[in-house]
């Protein structure tokens, strides 16, 4: 079954658009000329077709995309190998495929961007890793239109451009899988209906606003008889209109007896401006992202946008981190090699202002959790002598060790006595 999604309207019950076969509906010899005059004939109730292109022209969606794409493959991802009980970053080759270049035309900002977006648009990234023996010599991202996954034997196995893979080889990144184990979810697919009324609302305001303004109008009075006359009616009516925006005028004239009402809503009755504000919602809704990162402060305070920024790393980049991460250590090394794995390093996500980061990082050198060596780490610095050791404050002692001081002698009340003795 092919990756790649194909999004179909909504179904539903079907009605025919043939006026015969509605009794509301007057069946005069004009009656298709009076539908298609108040531009009713064909006309699809519809939602818009949502597709992965389409999705992206809603600005919210375009923003959580991209932004989840960029943050997720800006993270320094780091190779480990076990030496004891402790992991000691390494380098090599691999490090490099990993965060320099996966292959000799991709850097690894690009592939690991372009495997994001497709898991937060289609629900799937897969890349191909070449081998030679044991040695990975690249990594090359597949394309989700032209490859299938089947289960055959019950291996899994993935066909791209008429070869085939077996999943041990395939680096497979999924939002979330079906069912059967083979196919994904996509959050756009998924979310079609509300999307579709995203791309609604937009078509709405674009065509109110490129219209100068005017809302649809209905003609009252005497209608013109044939369809040739409709025709010219209609373009009289809209050449007046067009005229008086172009002159600037604030009325034009009518025929006697005739008159144009609006009909709908305008804009600002049907808060426009609210429900494209609640599309920013939805959209933080669909990719689970904090709704300041999709530029929206219109509830924000000093307070919770720190704590957004803090959510944003417990609850999303930490998550999607440790799939990549598993999904790697399996295919890099396999199912029960523990001598190395990788990691993504989010500290830089973490990052406070200057003050407090410092302040943080001298409260784990005094506390013994990291060396100054590592501190200075963390700020790409170079380490310095006696710098690998860990310091702990000199007033901070286990409980009970304290040394004893006895207490002085009180001379001051002995003074008093002798005085007291000598005057009597």
């Amino acid at each position: 079954m092919r990756i790649a999604f194909e999004f179909l309207r909504g179904g539903g019950e079907q009605r025919s658009l043939n006026p015969l076969e509605n009794p509301v509906v007057s069946t005069g010899s004009h009656t298709d000329d009076l539908l298609t005059f108040f531009g009713l004939l064909g006309h699809d109730p519809k939602l818009p077709t949502v597709t992965i292109e389409s999705a992206l022209e809603v600005p919210s969606n375009w923003c959580a995309v991209n932004f989840l794409s960029r943050m997720m493959a800006s993270l320094p991802l780091h190779l480990f190998k076990k030496v004891g009980d402790t992991s000691q970053r390494v380098d090599g080759d691999l490090q490099m495929l990993l965060n320099e270049a996966p292959n000799p035309e991709w850097t690894s900002q690009g592939w690991r961007e372009y495997i994001w977006s497709q898991v937060f648009t289609g629900g799937r990234g897969t890349t191909w890793i070449e081998r030679q023996g044991s040695k990975i010599l690249a990594l090359w991202p597949m394309d989700p239109d032209r490859t299938s996954v089947r289960r055959r034997n019950g291996r899994k196995y993935y066909r791209f451009e008429a070869k085939e893979y077996p999943a041990a080889d395939v680096i497979d990144v999924t939002f979330l899988l079906k069912r059967n184990q083979l196919d994904v979810y996509s959050p756009i697919q998924k979310n079609k209906r509300a999307i579709g009324l995203m791309l609604a609302m937009n078509d709405y305001a674009s065509s109110f606003f490129a219209s100068g303004g005017t809302p649809p109008l209905s003609l009252e009075g005497p209608l013109p008889q044939g369809a040739e006359a409709f025709k010219r009616a209609q373009a009289d009516i809209q050449r007046a209109i067009d005229l008086a925006k172009q002159s600037g005028s604030p009325f034009f004239g009518m025929p006697p007896g005739h008159k144009l009402n609006p009909i709908g809503i305008d804009p600002q009755k049907g808060q426009t401006i609210e429900a494209r504000q609640f599309q920013i919602g939805e959209s933080s809704r669909i990719w689970g992202l904090p709704p300041v990162f999709l530029h929206d402060l219109a509830h924000g305070t000093f307070n919770n946008t720190e704590q957004q920024d803090l959510q944003l790393v417990k609850h999303v980049v930490t998550h999607w981190a440790g799939k990549f991460e598993q999904e790697l250590n399996l295919k890099l090394f396999g199912q029960r090699s523990r001598a190395r794995h990788v990691e993504h390093n989010v500290d830089g996500v973490q990052r406070g202002d200057f003050k407090s980061r410092v302040e943080g990082i001298a409260r784990a050198i005094q506390t013994a959790q990291i060396t100054p060596n590592e501190a200075r780490k963390l700020e790409n610095r170079e380490p310095m002598p006696e710098g690998d050791k860990l310091y702990i404050q000199g007033a901070t002692v286990p409980l009970g060790t304290q040394p004893l001081l006895k207490a002085p002698a009180d001379n001051g009340d002995a003074n008093a006595d002798a005085g007291d003795k000598t005057e009597s």
